[in-house]
């Protein structure tokens, strides 16, 4: 059989190439944040591993498993099967089922590498004892932010030390494994050093032995906050498509506000822990501005990214356990991926040689699309305008924050009919959509749609367009000019650049362009 592919708990069936594929699915997936449609037969739109545990080829101990792809259905139905609620979810362009795959010994080694990282101890395979290069399981950039104010004091300072040392030897540091660095959090935050400093264990450990206590209020929220802006920039050694976490020490409780650092931290990809120690007593809670700080900092409040210790003392059983979570990079919900950090904006034709039942298809390819991304205030945004002569914004990128309500807005956009000026469109669109988000996180992407010749010149606008920082793909139907298509693409123009005769073509496509921003997300991610 052919050789299995190690896939992660995300791997949806669109992004696998084969009709037929073995795949090796990940132990511990988080169930809850599986995307399943469909029973038996599941829309590409789902994650592999999470149908092959709805319809029970695997546990969630991960496994072998052998994908075959299926034509797309009218419907996909809800089910609740093995700890996961699988979704409706009306015509898709492709399906597949899950088989068992074939036991492979492959699976031993790579079976694990995505899930939690085996802390480094003397009991790893032979093949990632590579000192130098770490633990290659373990994909993390991270912060350790230190509380380093009148709270905590000397002494338990210096325990924090240990605490913090002690996981950054068993998180195995390495040129290819996790890379660290330290803030300190008192009155004003001071990064003691970054990323790039150093990538050997050891070298970590003498830099923190040599901290020194800066004393002062806990501005937990300034530091974090800071920490969040300026601690993961790529001259500073952040690596590309690698999560970036925090790791909040907090001795009591802040001096200050953490929410808006939180937002700011969700806001630049970061993920936000909080590990607690000495948790404010009954008494104590009088004195604490916010109770509910740590749930308003942390990147989810799903108790995944919270953790408690009693107090500094005998804290060596609470290392691994911190560890394994801090390498479980399938569980970073705040990591910018492409179905969260997108604004897409969809130019749709309205003249009249499209028709209206074509144009309702055209409008279901442009919910296909929208329905792969995660939309909403601090995610993915959607935006619409029709054009003939004249241009309509139909939505603007801030007018829907959920999935539900773009879709709505979508199927209720209606038919303009009149001519075709393609050029005028794009740039009353660059202007107008995307001027107001130009300075946001997310990277900007414009669909057109168009199915003749423009009237006017598209190679300028778009080119303007694409000077914003606006990526174009062109989707030309029936009697769209491939020259035309072309002139409007972005660079290689060949991955941007689609075309079908029929209207019913369009739904073929849809796979392609979720994959096309996909990539083009993670080639300009920093």
């Amino acid at each position: 059989s052919l050789a299995s592919t190690a896939i992660t708990c995300f791997t949806r069936g669109l992004d696998l190439r084969r009709g037929t594929e073995d795949v090796l699915c990940p132990a511990n997936c988080p169930l809850w944040q599986f995307y399943v449609f469909g029973d038996g037969v599941y829309a590409s739109l789902s994650s592999v591993c999470g149908a092959a545990i709805h319809s029970g080829v695997i546990t969630n101990a991960g496994g072998a498993v052998r994908v075959q792809t299926l034509p797309g259905q009218e419907s996909y139905p809800a089910v609740n099967a093995n700890g996961i609620q699988s979704q409706v979810l009306s015509r898709w362009a492709s399906s597949f089922s899950v088989t068992a795959g074939a036991k492979n010994t492959a699976l031993e080694s790579v079976g694990r590498s995505v899930s939690t990282a085996r802390p480094s101890t003397g009991k790893r395979p032979k093949k990632t004892l590579d000192k130098k290069a770490g633990n290659k399981d373990c994909k993390a950039d991270i912060a350790f932010l230190i509380d380093g104010s009148y709270n905590i004091g000397q002494r338990r300072f210096n325990l924090q030390k240990n605490f913090v040392g002690k996981v950054a030897v068993m998180l195995g540091i390495g040129t290819e494994g996790p890379h660290v660095g330290v803030v300190q959090a008192s009155e004003h935050p001071k990064i003691e050093f970054y990323l790039k400093n150093f990538t050997a264990a050891k070298e970590v450990l003498f830099a923190i032995k040599e901290l020194g206590f800066r004393g002062g209020n806990s501005n937990t929220g300034k530091a974090l906050k800071h920490t969040a802006q300026k601690f993961f920039s790529l001259e500073n050694g952040a690596r590309k498509g690698i999560p970036k976490i925090i790791v909040v020490f907090l001795d009591g409780w802040p001096s200050d506000d953490l929410e808006e650092a939180g937002i700011v931290a969700r806001e630049f990809g970061v993920n936000v822990f909080i590990v607690s120690v000495a948790k404010p007593t009954t008494e104590e809670l009088g004195m604490v501005q916010d109770i509910g700080f740590v749930d308003k900092a942390v990147c989810r409040s799903n108790g995944f990214f919270s953790y408690q210790m009693p107090t500094w003392f005998g804290t060596t059983k609470y290392v691994k356990p911190l560890v394994q979570k801090l390498c479980s990079h399938e569980q970073m919900l705040c990591s910018k991926t492409c179905y969260n950090s997108v604004n897409i904006g969809f130019l749709i034709d309205g003249s009249s040689s499209v028709g209206e039942s074509n144009f309702r298809l055209v409008l279901e390819f442009v919910s296909n699309v929208a329905k792969a991304f995660e939309i909403s205030d601090i995610g993915s945004k959607v935006a619409a305008v029709q054009f003939t002569y004249d241009q309509r914004t139909e939505f603007s990128f801030t007018d829907h924050v959920t999935k539900e309500k773009v879709l709505s807005a979508i199927r209720s956009i209606r038919y303009m009919s009149g001519g075709t000026a393609t050029g005028d469109a794009i740039s009353f669109t660059t202007r107008n959509v995307f001027g107001p988000v130009k300075d946001g996180p997310n990277k900007n992407f414009l669909v057109v749609l168009t199915d003749g010749q423009s009237y006017d010149d598209v190679r300028g606008p778009a080119a303007a367009a694409q000077k914003a920082g606006i990526t174009v793909f062109s989707v030309g139907v029936a009697w769209a000019p491939l020259d035309d298509l072309k002139d409007m693409a972005s660079e290689p123009r060949e991955s941007h650049t689609f075309f079908t005769r029929e209207f019913t073509g369009l739904e073929q496509m849809v796979p392609d362009i979720i994959r096309g921003i996909c990539k083009d997300f993670l080639d300009s991610k920093q």
